[in-house]
């Protein structure tokens, strides 16, 4: 595979699994409230500086952050019927809020260090 089509690949990963850690997290906060928001929020910092890492630059945080806020806003709409996944309570706001500051946090982290010779 070559290079460009290796990093479309591990961006297009990446976006995956950001919506699978919104949706896992979704459930994970609403079931165990106060350590499941923060377990579902560390699981989330650490998809984005993951992301960061693996490629190598700001863009594997932005597949994976898209990924993850597609899959968070889907989730907040909910059905015609009424019913949703997210219930508008303060667990719902602070996962929501506090993914967005954590892939701000990791966006305005240091640079990756460079590897000089």
């Amino acid at each position: 595979m070559t290079a460009p089509a290796a990093r479309y690949a591990a961006h297009a990963g990446l976006l995956v699994l950001g919506a699978v850690v919104g949706t896992a997290g979704a459930l994970v906060q609403a079931a165990w409230f106060p350590l499941g928001l923060l377990l579902a929020l560390l699981a989330t910092a650490a998809l984005f500086y993951g992301g960061m890492r693996a490629t190598g630059n700001q863009a594997g945080l932005a597949a994976a952050g898209g990924g993850w806020l597609l899959a968070v806003i889907l989730l907040s709409l909910g059905r015609p019927e009424g019913d949703g996944l997210f219930g508008g309570g303060l667990g719902e706001l602070l996962f929501l809020f506090g993914g967005m500051g954590a892939a701000v946090i990791c966006a305005t982290v240091s640079r990756l260090p460079q590897n000089t010779p």
